[in-house]
């Protein structure tokens, strides 16, 4: 059984917990078998010791929403609304572009991104997702993987009508294929879903014990286009289709009022937010204060880095907190540390992945190291720092499921260089002709 002993580090166990000064991990297989000061370490017998002294050791991040392939659309179509660039800009390049390489190696790029800014689990939402499955496989990260569902024809799934039976398809593949790796259903939204659709792929969800994902009152021009007689907002449409509950998955959120959050309390259903990409978009500020008080779980994504444009997480969480504050016109409206909780625990539960998110004995060892030496977190008087003053920048050692994929910022998993090569290639035919 392989082991790794973590010695002498600064050990952030979670979000809320207090730091715990000259500390050891122990790492055994995949799971931490061992924590606490290091004057109770046990002796290291055959384990490979890393000595961390000088650095922090903390629980991975967790990116609850994603579109990894759209790498290979970043900066393409910037400063513009949300209709104007999905429909004018990122459809049109998906048809022209989408095919199971582009998706393998643009996700593979993301994963370089996520890896080397502190990210250990991830949910990712796209199409041909077998090979975003195997890119994120090969790269050794843990994801959760929805397959895309929409009413017209994408190059994975040509013929609509085959969409949700596509979908199953994938969910019969990869469930138990890969430890780290977890099918979903992804129904892109209200109003590229049909309420046929809608129904039929949460069903899908229910029956095969996966997470059923939804983009859902992202924009204020949703609420103009999903048109339903029993209600008047996206989260009632989906009530009333009886769609709401523990296994659904409800990304960005943006425009729920007191009744819609009622809904979503009750019914169990989770919340991603992505502050970043709505806001620029222009879709508006979650009222995520307010789902919390409800009882709502949040997980915090950065969203396709086509909207956002980046996939740290470090600066989805200070935005997160911040955004909160102008909003609410409240600085305490959002403390660091409940952004933490959102991209680390909070964000684990909303994926159905309760051993992560914490450095605790029997959790699984998803863990990052960061410097402490850099200006910018010198002195560390307090945890907060990480969602303030950190970035992806700082990570240097990255371990999912007790492998060490980067050590000194130098990713070992996977050869990053092909994968920058592959995707400037695939991006020669991205552009529309002029």
């Amino acid at each position: 059984m392989s082991a790794t002993l973590f010695t002498h580090c600064t050990l952030f166990p979670g979000a809320y917990a207090a730091v715990i000064d000259d500390a050891f991990i122990l790492v055994e297989a995949n799971s931490i078998a061992a924590i606490g000061p290091m004057a109770q370490a046990p002796p290291p017998s055959t384990a490979r010791v890393v000595d961390v002294r000088g650095k922090l050791v903390m629980p991975g991040l967790v990116n609850a929403h994603t579109h990894c392939a759209m790498t290979l659309f970043r900066g393409m179509a910037d400063d513009l609304a949300l209709h104007t660039w999905l429909h004018d800009h990122i459809f049109p390049a998906e048809a022209r572009c989408i095919s199971p390489e582009m998706v393998y190696w643009s996700t593979k790029l993301a994963a370089a991104e996520l890896i080397l800014s502190g990210t250990t689990c991830v949910a990712d939402a796209y199409f041909f997702s077998a090979m975003s499955g195997q890119a994120l496989s090969d790269c050794g990260l843990r994801a959760v993987i929805g397959h895309g569902i929409v009413d017209f024809s994408v190059p994975s799934v040509p013929d609509p009508a085959k969409n949700v039976d596509t979908v199953a398809t994938f969910i019969a593949e990869w469930q138990g294929k890969d430890p780290l790796i977890t099918p979903a259903v992804f129904a892109h939204s209200p109003y590229t879903c049909s309420p046929a659709t809608l129904t039929k792929s949460c069903r899908l969800a229910e029956k095969t014990g996966v997470r059923f994902f939804v983009h859902l009152a992202e924009s204020r021009s949703e609420m103009d286009m999903v048109i339903d007689p029993q209600g008047t907002s996206p989260v009632r449409h989906l009530a009333a289709l009886g769609l709401l509950g523990k296994n659904t998955v409800c990304v960005h959120g943006v425009w729920l009022d007191d009744d819609d959050l009622e809904l979503v309390a009750r019914s169990g259903s989770q919340v991603v937010t992505c502050p970043q990409s709505n806001m620029k978009l222009a879709s508006g500020i979650a009222r995520v204060p307010d789902m919390l008080r409800h009882g709502i779980t949040v997980g915090l994504g950065t969203d396709g880095c086509a909207s956002n444009n980046s996939l740290d997480m470090f600066r989805e969480m200070d935005m997160l907190a911040k955004i909160q504050k102008v909003a609410g016109g409240d600085a305490t409206s959002l403390p660091a540390q409940t952004a933490l909780h959102s991209a680390t625990t909070g964000g684990a539960a909303v994926l159905g992945l309760p051993h992560l998110g914490r450095l605790e004995t029997g959790f699984r060892a998803d863990l990052i190291v960061l410097h402490l030496d850099r200006p910018h977190l010198t002195p560390f008087y307090h945890p907060d720092l990480l969602v303030y003053a950190a970035g992806g920048a700082d990570v240097d050692t990255v371990m999912v499921d007790g492998r060490i994929l980067m050590a000194g910022r130098r990713i070992l998993s996977f050869d990053v260089e092909e994968a920058k090569a592959r995707v400037r290639e695939l991006a020669r035919t991205a552009q529309p002709a002029s």
